[in-house]
């Protein structure tokens, strides 16, 4: 890509790293918010977190000052169903491996939802289900056991599609890694040799998905990442330039390397720097 675009309409924001860290807001994050609202730039919030429904992240960001409305959050989750209504609009029935964050939204939007712990009853170990679905959605599930891998596998092995919200294999907790949804993912897609539909950074579904509801073309928008990996290479695979900010898990050092599709449109140590990036691009 040649650089950041000359005008900017849509701003798209990770979540952990870039806004706050943990529970701590990053400084500077929520000025730089308010002035794109301020400004008439589409604002959205994108992560690869399946487990929380936007309800929660719209309380979390207002405790860190920071304004946003649902339909501003998108997770793993409502990304799926955006890419679902898009591309597999004949899916109806769920069988879903995830969270009850993931249960709430996609049962919101209309989908026969069923969790894969309430269709597999205590030792499940294979057989006839009592229906057939149309999908299986993978999220992060931490009550994960033999029986709800084994029920998820039965309804591919019948014909469901199987749908990754995000294909991250670990996710950092204050206690070191641990197993993320991709792990899920992997397990089911080496048990029926079947190749999972992707949506979640780095992949480009949920990117895409935002250009799709937000209406606004890849080359007036700009996605703040602190994650080459996720955020910078998924972004590019949507077609869509990325800032990288030094707030998260990248150091100058590294982000002086990057090079391919990890290599940023520019680089920003913070929000306050991000802004002065965007300036003179934004529209008003």
């Amino acid at each position: 890509m040649a650089g950041l675009p000359n005008e900017v309409r849509l701003v798209i924001f990770d979540l952990d790293g870039v806004v706050y860290r943990g529970s701590e807001p990053i400084a500077g994050a929520a000025d730089l918010v308010e002035w794109l609202h301020a400004e008439r730039v589409l604002v959205r919030f994108a992560t690869n977190n399946s487990m929380v429904a936007r309800a929660a992240y719209v309380e979390r960001l207002a405790a860190m000052g920071i304004r946003a409305d649902a339909d501003e959050i998108v997770t793993s989750t409502t990304a799926t169903v955006a890419h679902l209504a898009l591309h597999a609009p004949n899916v109806r029935s769920v069988l879903v491996v995830g969270g009850a964050g993931m249960e709430l939204e996609l049962a919101a939007a209309g989908l026969h939802v069923v969790m894969a712990g309430s269709a597999a009853p205590d030792g499940y170990l294979g057989g006839a289900l009592d229906r057939a679905y149309d999908a299986v959605v993978v999220g992060l599930d931490p009550q994960l056991d033999y029986a709800r891998l084994a029920v998820a596998m039965t309804a591919v092995a019948g014909g469901a599609r199987l749908i990754a919200t995000n294909a991250d294999t670990r996710y950092p907790t204050a206690a070191g890694f641990l197993p993320g949804a991709g792990s899920i993912v992997a397990a089911l897609a080496i048990a029926t040799g079947v190749t999972p539909e992707v949506i979640g950074k780095p992949a480009p579904a949920m990117f895409q998905a935002i250009l799709d509801a937000s209406g606004v073309s890849a080359a007036n928008a700009v996605v703040v990442g602190d994650n080459p990996e996720a955020d910078v290479v998924g972004a590019h695979r949507a077609g869509i330039a990325a800032i990288l900010v030094l707030t998260g898990v990248t150091t100058e050092a590294v982000a002086q390397r990057l090079d391919g599709d990890e290599r940023p449109e520019a680089i920003a140590a913070d929000p306050p720097a991000v802004r002065g990036l965007l300036e003179a691009r934004v529209s008003p």
